[in-house]
């Protein structure tokens, strides 16, 4: 399940505006890195759908800087769905819809959602464990339509190594916390990738030494070989 009630402090921190919206410092952080990534890979125009939208403040942002993607957030806390909603009211946007109760690492959500052209996964693959990422990278493959792009974002080992102090100790945090979380190496995650009909076609280092996967959905007759 993706929402986790023990969890470090630094893995979450969202505080209230004054109504349902809340405020993540990390997400305003790093937002203008990945909103200019993503004007730079994404389609021009399409459904785009956002798994695990936490506090808003993304896809918000999001649909202003690309107005011609229809935009589905999603979350599984109840209170960053009412967040979320907040944000999308206040901003008075009106190519976003309602968010969507989703725990993207439950087998079969796929089946409940037209395919995308567009999927966005920001900050959660090191918050989950293996089997559950397994099965969110297989749904979202799943989930998103033949050449659609998707973008995943967040901290991650490189070649097995933590490469800074910072990400070594959040690591140990979330370990100690839960053993079965933790960041995971990128190298696993490309296999991952290519396992699920996605093809890599980017590996951008980030602010804060964070990475950004940029992945296109396969052909069928590629997906098919690879059965």
């Amino acid at each position: 399940m993706v929402y986790r009630t023990k969890l470090p402090e630094t893995a979450s921190v969202a505080n209230s505006k004054g109504d349902a919206r809340l405020f993540a410092p990390s997400a305003e952080r790093n937002s203008t890195p990945i909103i200019n990534l993503i004007k730079k890979i994404a389609p021009k125009s399409g459904e785009a759908f956002e798994i695990a939208s936490g506090t808003g403040q993304h896809i918000v942002k999001l649909a202003v800087s690309l107005p011609n993607l229809s935009w589905l957030p999603s979350e599984v806390e109840e209170e960053r769905i009412k967040s979320i909603s907040a944000w999308i009211k206040a901003d008075n946007l009106s190519n976003i819809k309602p968010p969507l109760y989703l725990d993207a690492t439950e087998t079969g959500w796929s089946k409940s959602l037209p395919q995308s052209d567009f999927i966005l996964l920001v900050n959660l693959l090191h918050l989950i464990s293996w089997n559950e990422t397994e099965i969110l990278i297989s749904e979202l493959s799943k989930a998103l339509k033949t050449q659609g792009i998707a973008l995943i974002y967040g901290p991650f080992m490189r070649n097995g190594e933590l490469t800074s102090e910072g990400d070594r100790k959040f690591h140990v945090s979330l370990t100690q916390t839960d053993p079965d979380i933790g960041y995971k190496d990128d190298l696993d995650m490309q296999t991952l990738f290519s396992n699920s009909g996605l093809s890599c076609l980017e590996k951008v280092e980030m602010p804060a030494n964070n990475l950004a996967f940029v992945l296109k959905k396969d052909s069928l007759t590629k997906q098919l070989k690879g059965d």
